[in-house]
């Protein structure tokens, strides 16, 4: 099971949530932490998640998600909702990049994504939910490539599909009997075969425009 897999079936499954996209992230400047405020942890992988709950009305959030060195376990540090977003930038409007920031009510994180292409990715979905989900005040996307923001965009079809393919398939199993753990084994695998399907898609793009 990936990463994200994982990340998913432990932290929003059981708050009845779906995980829409994720993206594994370091600062790009490190905070000055000392070290009894980290418990002596050690070292961590960050993600960035964004998620929307089943029940109705839906909320959207962003969560910032920890996993420590040697432990199979996630850890919740701070969650926003969608409407909390002021601005998202990308940095870089001409070239593909893995920097980007994200700036909320309370304060602001710079990022560095595992690539260029994860990060686009995940700020497109992004773009694509909150212009979903957030009838005012949306945020600003700024110094991000123009198909990143694109109404009709690959990626944006991606996101939906992968949605309504999973809801579909929980509930397919569900009927047949199916235990729990198959549906979240399915959901896991259908997640990471969009979110393959959607970074390939994006490098063809690019190609494409080059």
């Amino acid at each position: 099971m990936s990463a994200k897999s994982a990340l998913n079936k432990a932290v929003f499954l059981p708050n009845d949530e779906r995980m829409l996209a994720a993206v594994q992230v370091r600062r790009r400047t490190k905070k000055k932490i000392p070290f009894l405020a980290t418990g002596g942890q050690g070292d961590y992988s960050t993600f960035i998640c964004l998620s929307v709950t089943n029940k109705k009305p839906a909320q959207v959030f962003l969560t910032k998600v920890k996993q420590f060195e040697g432990s199979s376990s996630f850890v919740r540090r701070s969650q926003w909702t969608i409407s909390q977003l002021r601005q998202v930038n990308g940095i870089d409007s001409t070239r593909d990049c893995p920097e980007f920031d994200l700036m909320f009510e309370n304060g602001s994180d710079q990022w560095i994504a595992g690539s260029a292409g994860e990060k686009c990715v995940f700020v497109q979905i992004l773009h694509h939910t909150c212009q979903r989900y957030i009838p005012e005040r949306k945020p600003d996307f700024i110094n991000c490539h123009s198909k990143l923001l694109g109404g009709n965009s690959i990626l944006h079809e991606a996101a939906d599909s992968v949605s309504s393919a999973v809801q579909k398939a929980s509930q397919a199993l569900n009927e047949r009997g199916e235990r729990l753990g198959h549906v979240e084994e399915k959901t896991g695998q259908m997640m990471n075969s969009a979110q393959h399907f959607a970074e390939t898609a994006h490098k063809l793009a690019m190609k494409h425009k080059c």
